[in-house]
């Protein structure tokens, strides 16, 4: 193992306390330098990014990780002992400990590992090099594939060793490399890990589909995410996660609004871009990614064809799709149709329309169903026609307040009904 002669000081979240706690904790039980930040927090820091996660490797088996913390006080989470981690909770905030190990079989999706006190083995069994930097507490970085910390610094995504065995020990490292060449490539793609993503992306179906999303929501969160979909699409990847995408220009356009407009990243708009304007395709998406009911049914949405949605609407037009189809809805519908649009001069019409939504609010219907059967229409399904009849003749004089005209169309429509 190399000792890399340098240093990331000690940012922030390394010398807090609930940091330095757990730390400690795990130093009394074992020695000084048994435990080291890697992964993430050591890459992200070199690269002065934010920090979301702090994970932590150590020599300690799980249950001597779980003697430390309780003897220090802290509360332990046995969150994966099989594998060898432990959760921490240290003032609130979570901080995964993960012993030292080696692979000792794989079959693509599952390990079964071997503990170890060698770093350079747990070094060789990680994905990519840019994650397999270590650093102790002194912000002493340790490199052991020696190639780490440039990779790091140069936008490189290489697999530690041979591509083709990294993946076979994982096969959803293919999309996790396009994840990380999303978020963090630079340049041209590393050329081996792209012929073995090719060779090997037929093993990636009926893979776990938690994890699948997972990966592919936050390749999707990336600033900008096309050259790495450009490269699955080329590869074959991408039809093999998302088999229903058939084009990236819309795609690819609303990244660009995005951009251009500054509009916070929407990974899950993104997603809905990618698939056609279909709400059955967008159902089966999502039941097959496992994807939750709230991204499930924002995608189906999304997707629907009805009301129209043009950048000429007229902003009485626009508060009828508003209060027919919600504010979040009407947003995506707004946001999808501009990214399939082929006129750029209707920019302004597009962002009038998107100012409407978030500035009206849409109002409550002012009749109640009581009302109705006081007009005299009898109990059951007669109630909630007259109320729709009522509702849209109230949506088409745009939403008129005038209660006492609604009231009195009520008693026109009942009149006019035979029971």
């Amino acid at each position: 193992m190399s000792n890399a002669p340098e240093t990331i000081g000690q940012p922030a979240w390394m010398i807090e306390p609930a940091t330095r706690a757990v730390i400690a904790a795990l130093e009394a039980k074992g020695f000084s330098g048994c435990a080291r930040f890697v992964g993430g927090c050591v890459r992200n820091t070199l690269l002065k990014v934010p920090v979301d996660d702090v994970d932590i490797a150590t020599t300690l088996t799980p249950d001597q990780v779980t003697e430390a913390l309780e003897e220090a006080g802290l509360k332990a989470v046995p969150t994966g002992v099989d594998h060898g981690t432990v959760t921490a909770i240290s003032q609130g905030r979570p901080y995964e400990i993960t012993t030292l190990r080696r692979d000792v079989s794989t079959d693509g999706r599952r390990a079964v590992v071997a503990f170890t006190k060698s770093w350079d083995e747990d070094a060789q069994r990680r994905d990519f090099r840019l994650n397999a930097i270590y650093c102790d507490g002194e912000g002493r970085l340790f490199d052991p594939t020696g190639h780490g910390v440039d990779d790091a610094r140069n936008g490189r995504i290489v697999f530690v060793g041979d591509p083709m065995t990294r993946i076979r020990e994982d096969y959803l490292r293919i999309l996790r490399y396009f994840r990380f060449h999303a978020w963090y490539g630079q340049g041209d793609p590393d050329q081996a890990a792209l012929t073995a993503c090719k060779a090997l992306k037929g093993m990636m179906s009926g893979r776990a589909a938690e994890r699948t999303q997972k990966e592919l929501l936050k390749l999707l969160a990336a600033e900008d995410p096309r050259p790495a979909l450009r490269l699955m699409a080329a590869t074959g990847v991408l039809p093999a996660v998302l088999p229903q995408v058939k084009a990236l220009t819309r795609m690819e356009t609303l990244i660009g609004i995005e951009t251009e407009q500054l509009f916070e990243n929407d990974p899950e708009l993104r997603l809905a871009a990618l698939l056609p304007n279909d709400p059955e395709i967008a159902r089966e998406t999502a039941e097959r990614l496992r994807l939750s009911n709230a991204l499930k049914d924002r995608l189906i949405d999304a997707a629907g064809a009805q009301p129209r949605i043009v950048s000429w609407m007229s902003p009485r037009e626009a508060r009828r799709a508003v209060y027919r189809l919600g504010v979040r809805t009407f947003t995506d519908r707004i946001k999808l149709a501009w990214a399939a649009s082929t006129r750029p001069s209707t920019t302004s019409q597009w962002r009038g329309l998107l100012a409407l939504a978030e500035t009206w609010t849409p109002p409550v219907f002012p009749l109640t169903g009581e009302e109705v059967l006081a007009a005299g229409v009898p109990k059951g399904p007669m109630v909630g026609e007259v109320m729709r009849e009522v509702e849209e003749w109230w949506i088409d004089h745009d939403f008129m307040d005038d209660r006492l005209a609604a009231v009195e169309r009520l008693k026109s429509v009942a009149q006019g009904m035979a029971y």
